[in-house]
């Protein structure tokens, strides 16, 4: 793919008038996404009709294969038709979802909302991003995209920890139900938020068979550039595993000793900090790789420390980890989208998504393992370890690019 050209950050530095819609429209829809009042408590409802960890854990490997068979052909869809279509109709196929959770709990009931889930989050992965970032470089404000998905990412943590402060008292009032009924009608609204997103592209149309060519094209360019290759492959490696974590924080925090109505309140404790994340991505946008890097290793030590406590108030280390995770996500995507061009974005960024969505699986099969060996805070520990990695490889691909560029330095000075 064609690299897109660096931003102005002096012409970023004010949303043109041709965006405020989009931007609007964007954190509105943010918002609804996660304004879910079973997100706190689901696992909670897994847990109360009787499912074992492992159970629970074949029900997020479900949602996750879902979205690994459906987020390629998606996102080749999403490039095809309108990118506006897809994000209305994922929220309702959620809120069916939602729905089959508290009318019928059971086991089958759970996995095929997860099915529906898991289908809606494919149909807007990929979709939201290329669409955004496509109005934002026509309006000329491309430099806007981190500062803009970054703001949009802690307005739906702030939605989400705003859920979790309203769970506790509507569950103390109508249980599962009424958690589950919100969480219907914040789907709803989410669809409806979506018919106002701006869409100026002319859909790539042709069939199937055009789509596939512009994926083999893209994935080929990726083979071919190594600034690409590498973009895409960033992100899932930051995204990924904290990226199923979140599933199992409500037991992480009720293994503290907690009631089950306080659990709610820990969260908040934990996506306060995600929250900052997103808000950092902005001033962050220029971290070298060995700043990443630093920010992946922290981030890994302070989650291995706050889950081995096991206490409350060590879930201030989970939540500074996961803003470290939640600033690296945001980074990870804003470099991926200034890499490749308009045609097949929504595509592209639908690998990147595959690959979340691999180890999202992966996780859940050793978190599994582990958490039933060891227990929670053990198993959130053990998840520390792939960041380490990570931030090891780009600090070693920092160093040889910048040996490279000392090298050509001391070509260009010597003598002729």
């Amino acid at each position: 793919m064609t690299v897109s050209s660096s931003p102005s950050h002096g012409r970023a530095a004010a949303a043109p008038a041709g965006t405020r819609r989009l931007v609007r429209t964007l954190y509105a829809s943010a918002f609804c996404d996660e304004f879910v009042l079973l997100y706190p408590v689901y696992a909670l409802l897994f847990s109360d009709t009787g499912l074992s960890v492992g159970r629970q854990a074949s029900l997020f490997a479900l949602w996750s294969l879902t979205a690994v068979l459906l987020e390629v052909p998606s996102g080749a869809w999403a490039d095809a038709v309108s990118r506006r279509l897809l994000l209305i109709v994922g929220p309702l196929l959620t809120a069916a979802g939602f729905a089959l959770w508290v009318l019928a709990p059971s086991y089958g009931a759970f996995a095929l909302g997860f099915v529906l889930w898991g289908a809606g989050g494919a149909l807007g992965s990929g979709a939201r991003e290329a669409l955004v970032y496509d109005e934002l470089e026509r309006a000329g404000a491309e430099g806007r995209y981190a500062h803009v998905t970054g703001r949009a990412r802690a307005i739906g943590i702030a939605a989400t920890m705003s859920a979790m402060g309203l769970a506790g008292p509507v569950f103390a009032w109508g249980g599962y139900d009424a958690v589950g009924a919100a969480s219907v009608l914040a789907c709803l609204a989410a669809a409806a938020v979506a018919t106002r997103f701006p869409e100026h592209r002319t859909p790539t149309r042709g069939g199937g068979e055009r789509r596939a060519a512009s994926l083999r094209a893209g994935l080929a360019d990726a083979r071919a550039d190594r600034s690409v290759r590498g973009a895409l492959l960033l992100v899932p490696a930051v995204t990924a595993v904290w990226g199923a974590l979140d599933e199992y924080t409500p037991l992480l925090a009720r293994d503290t000793g907690v009631a089950v109505e306080t659990v709610p309140w820990l969260l908040l404790v934990i996506w306060a900090g995600a929250t900052a994340g997103s808000l950092l991505a902005g001033p962050a946008e220029r971290l070298t790789g060995n700043g990443f890097a630093a920010v992946l290793a922290g981030s890994a030590f302070a989650l291995a420390a706050g889950g081995l406590a096991g206490t409350p108030a060590a879930l201030v280390l989970v939540a500074l980890a996961f803003g470290g995770f939640q600033l690296a996500t945001v980074l990870a995507d804003a470099r991926l989208q200034r890499r490749i061009d308009d045609t097949g974005r929504a595509t592209l960024t639908s690998v990147a998504g595959l690959g979340t969505e691999l180890g999202n699986l992966t996780t859940y099969g050793v978190y599994a393992a582990a958490a039933t060996a060891w227990g929670h805070g053990s198993a959130f520990a053990l998840s520390a370890v792939p960041y380490l990695v990570t931030a090891l490889v780009l600090a070693g691909a920092a160093r040889t690019t910048a040996a490279a560029r000392a090298a050509r330095g001391r070509q260009r000075r010597r003598p002729s």
